[in-house]
């Protein structure tokens, strides 16, 4: 796919900023207590395994997305190695993912901002912020992606504030008595941990489906992937470690760095993290934003989703139809304020993207169309080990979450068969004979 009409404004350090900002989202602030009550102290190492899978699995990505230079991340790679149909289907999914993501992100949103606005949470305030969120996200995009990547930029730095704040101030007050290791967890129940914690890890996938605005792309990739996951790994290790520390119930905390943090700093810790927590959903919902805007343009470009959304707007050089098509359907599925198919199968996607990209390594290295600027050593033995890990994951996925994936499966076929359609008959249409002929 062609995008060199798009422009490439997103810098080697600003494409770091945005994957720091989709990696380290909301998740981070529930999950430890989740992971705690699961495995207790083992949650550490399951902070470690699961950070080990994700950063195998990224090298893959590395490697892959540095072959290519278009938009479509993901989707880009199955459609050069699998072809059209499996290439919509990756797309399709991702799109239902991160559209569905946007919309719960929001619903989160408004609950952080009730904290200090009671009223934001129901009836016409609620629904004035959601409007609100999704305008200014629409219009940061719409006028560029340049404008995008910089409030990414500042967002990046203003959520990791409060949370270097948490963890310098919480090292010291670590009571090292409560690391102590009784009973091991069951297999099970750390595997569910573990499970659990790819979704803190995860959404870096997102970020490569703007490869297409990245300057220099192939060398942008992989260094990018590689400090922004390992800044990752660090920074939720250490979180987890203070809360730990800090925190005797930790288990049944609903928020568990509030509550750390009022130990430690007292009143001023929650509204600290509960700022940082507004700050970084927002930061997050404008990646998202950024990346969902773009999979509708990449596949329309081939002809998979209706032609419009494929248009690029004169003066800002965006999709803006796509753009706008996006933030409608986000809006409507955020005020309603329901949890909706797309969000409980969004771990399945996510795995079943992984395995895509992962399988594509071997293919690509024999059909080496492209010399790769980074090459993973002993890059085949790493993407079975991945597709078997994913393959694993998808085992263990419950009936439903597959039922769901059929179904968006099935209307995702639907849509696309429409389209084929719909531009065949476009092609093969007779023209009609000019006033000239007819005499």
């Amino acid at each position: 796919m062609s995008s060199e009409s798009l422009s490439r404004e997103i810098r080697k350090w600003e494409l770091v900023a945005l994957l720091v900002n989709v990696t380290v989202g909301a998740g981070i602030l529930k999950l430890p207590s989740d992971v705690q009550r699961s495995v207790g102290n083992y949650s550490l190492l399951a902070f470690i395994v699961c950070a080990l899978i994700i950063g195998l699995i990224a090298l893959c990505f590395a490697e892959v997305g540095s072959q290519f230079s278009g938009t479509g991340g993901p989707y880009l790679y199955a459609k050069e190695t699998f072809g059209v149909a499996p290439a919509f289907l990756v797309g399709w999914l991702m799109w239902l993912t991160r559209l569905a993501g946007f919309a719960t992100l929001v619903q989160v949103f408004v609950a952080y901002l009730g904290y200090f606005w009671p009223a934001a949470e129901s009836g016409l305030p609620r629904t004035a912020v959601i409007t609100t969120l999704v305008v200014v996200l629409t219009v940061i995009n719409l006028v560029g992606v340049k404008q995008s990547a910089r409030t990414s930029d500042v967002f990046t730095v203003s959520k990791l504030i409060p949370l270097l704040l948490f963890i310098i101030v919480g090292l010291l007050f670590i009571n090292p008595a409560r690391f102590t290791f009784t009973s091991a967890p069951t297999f099970g129940s750390f595997t569910s941990a573990v499970f659990v914690l790819v979704y803190v890890f995860s959404g870096f996938e997102a970020v490569l489906i703007n490869s297409g605005e990245v300057r220099q792309p192939q060398r942008a990739i992989p260094f990018a992937l590689i400090v922004a996951l390992s800044g990752a790994v660090v920074l939720f290790l250490l979180i987890q470690i203070v809360c730990i520390g800090v925190l005797p119930d930790l288990a049944n905390s609903q928020r568990p760095l509030a509550d750390a943090s009022y130990i430690f700093l007292g009143t001023a810790g929650p509204v600290i993290i509960s700022l940082g927590a507004l700050i970084s959903i927002f930061g997050t919902l404008n990646v998202i934003m950024l990346a969902c805007t773009r999979l509708p343009f990449a596949m329309a470009a081939q002809h998979q989703l209706p032609a419009p959304l494929a248009r690029i707007h004169n003066r800002f050089r965006t999709p803006h139809i796509s753009i706008l098509t996006c933030a409608a359907a986000a809006l409507l599925i955020a005020l309603p304020g329901t949890f909706i198919y797309a969000v409980k199968i969004t771990v399945i996607t996510r795995v079943i993207v992984y395995a895509s990209t992962c399988a594509a390594l071997p293919i690509l290295r024999r059909q080496a169309p492209v010399e790769s600027s980074f090459k993973v050593s002993a890059g085949i033995p790493i993407s079975i080990v991945c597709v078997a890990l994913c393959v694993w994951l998808l085992l263990g996925s419950d009936w439903r979450e597959a039922r769901d994936v059929s179904i968006a499966i099935v209307v995702g076929l639907v849509v696309y068969g429409l389209t084929r359609m719909t531009s065949t008959s476009r092609f093969r249409r007779p023209m009609k004979p000019s006033a000239d002929q007819d005499t």
